[in-house]
């Protein structure tokens, strides 16, 4: 990928993944559909594939994609929910794998520049938005899987913003208490993206820093 895309793709992602966070809650007080909510975040994840290198792996991993949010974006009436869901999945878990491509791009650098860090910041906020569809799609398939604390009635399924919501706070460990996990699976994936989330934030900080000051020294890289 050449040119100024490819030049800031990174940059691209990080404001497209962004831009995304600030819907959600946006849409939701407009009381807009949640089917915009996932335009907008499927956009966010197929700007994401842009970074996978290789042209043709990306051209590949960009049609399946397509093929995905076409499935999502097609009426209930001609596409079951399900097959819906599973797409969006599908997207999320190509958008993990453009993610650990913007993982290696920035801890690879020699020399740091805002694109680096434009590429580690994406993967952070990419990964909180994959954890929210898993959780997501562990709600709609098991619901009660998820759930407010202390709320009673019958289990439920909680909304893809709610999802959202509950991972960023997973993923940096706020721990607002809120909205809970109440099966095994669900908190299996708390815990998970819990703990890489800071395993994330230790190594990716540590290589950075150590890449700059390695090339701010004299005869550096």
């Amino acid at each position: 990928m050449s040119g100024w895309l490819g030049n800031h793709r990174y940059a691209v992602l990080f404001y497209a993944v962004l831009l995304t966070l600030v819907a959600g809650p946006l849409l939701g007080a407009l009381r807009f559909s949640g089917d915009v909510l996932q335009i907008f975040l499927l956009f966010s994840l197929l700007v994401a594939l842009l970074g996978v290198p290789g042209k043709r792996r990306r051209l590949l991993l960009i049609l399946v994609a397509a093929v995905a949010v076409g499935l999502r974006a097609a009426p209930p009436s001609q596409v079951r929910a399900e097959v819906g869901i599973g797409a969006l999945l599908v997207v999320s878990v190509l958008a993990l794998l453009a993610a650990a491509s913007a993982v290696r791009f920035a801890v690879r650098a020699q020399v740091i520049n805002a694109e680096q860090i434009y590429a580690a910041l994406s993967a952070y906020l990419l990964a909180g938005l994959c954890f929210g569809v898993v959780h997501w799609v562990i709600s709609a398939a098991w619901p009660g899987s998820l759930g407010e604390a202390g709320a009673s009635g019958p289990p439920a399924a909680i909304a893809l913003s709610t999802a959202i919501y509950y991972s960023f706070v997973t993923l940096a460990t706020l721990g607002y208490g809120d909205i809970v996990p109440k099966s095994e699976l669900a908190r299996g994936v708390a815990v998970l993206e819990a703990v890489a989330g800071q395993l994330y934030i230790a190594v990716t900080i540590a290589r950075l820093v150590g890449a700059q000051q390695q090339a701010s020294r004299p005869g550096g890289g």
